[in-house]
């Protein structure tokens, strides 16, 4: 096949399948007496993949696992996809589980009385540290109030949900920078709407880069089914 012929083929263009060559994507093509590339349907197959791996998990990792599949051993292979569905399982459960927590926070809220806590009490409630409880203060995303004479923290019903919507996000993967500006999009509001509306846009991504795993799922097996007689691949 030439050149054209794969980029037709892959719905890349012609320049793509060479920079893609280049980057290690493809197995190198061999070379006609006139110099011109020679591709096989292999190559159309490992451009297919590519594109899905993509969209699972981005062009840096789809380019190292593709490199895996052509050279590894065939069962570490299969293992490293494998990997990737795992993970994607991974981060689907930890945001349904985030979002439950927000649920929850709702209901508690709707039985809640006045009280306050210290922070060991919301410490102890919340199932983390105290320092972690001092940390978040200093990163503006839990706001207890001083009011003792030695200036002790207590924590009333805003600052008891503030803690658990910042649990509940830390717990889906969120990092800081995400967490606060959640946080300040609640900030004022009586419903944490935004934060899980925010978990049902990240549920949708992770199902949408599993669908794209499972759509390079046949052209997959097609790579390491063409280069597992290679000479030399250890089974």
């Amino acid at each position: 096949m030439r050149t054209a012929d794969v980029a037709r083929e892959s719905g890349y263009s012609v320049q793509q399948v060479r920079d893609l060559e280049r980057l290690g994507v493809l197995p190198p093509a061999a070379r006609a007496d006139n110099g011109y590339r020679r591709y096989t349907h292999t190559h159309v197959h490992a451009l297919r993949a590519y594109r899905g791996l993509v969209g699972a998990v981005g062009p840096v990792e789809a380019r190292l696992l593709l490199a895996r599949l052509r050279t590894g051993p065939v069962a570490a292979a299969a293992a490293a996809v494998g990997e990737v569905h795992v993970r994607l399982a991974r981060e689907r459960e930890e945001a349904l589980r985030a979002q439950r927590a927000l649920w929850a926070i709702q209901a508690e809220e709707a039985a809640q009385d006045d009280d306050f806590m210290t922070i060991t009490q919301l410490a102890e409630a919340l199932g983390v540290r105290s320092s972690t409880l001092r940390f978040w203060e200093e990163e503006g995303l839990v706001r207890p109030e001083r009011v003792t004479t030695h200036r002790a923290r207590r924590y009333g019903p805003r600052a008891v949900r503030a803690a658990r919507v910042v649990v509940a996000l830390r717990s889906s993967g969120y990092g800081i920078p995400a967490v606060r500006e959640v946080m300040d999009s609640l900030d004022g509001l009586d419903e944490p709407e935004d934060a899980r509306r925010i978990l049902r846009e990240r549920l949708d991504r992770i199902a949408a880069r599993s669908v794209a795993l499972l759509r390079a799922g046949t052209d997959l097996a097609a790579v390491v089914d063409a280069t597992r007689e290679t000479p030399g691949r250890p089974e």
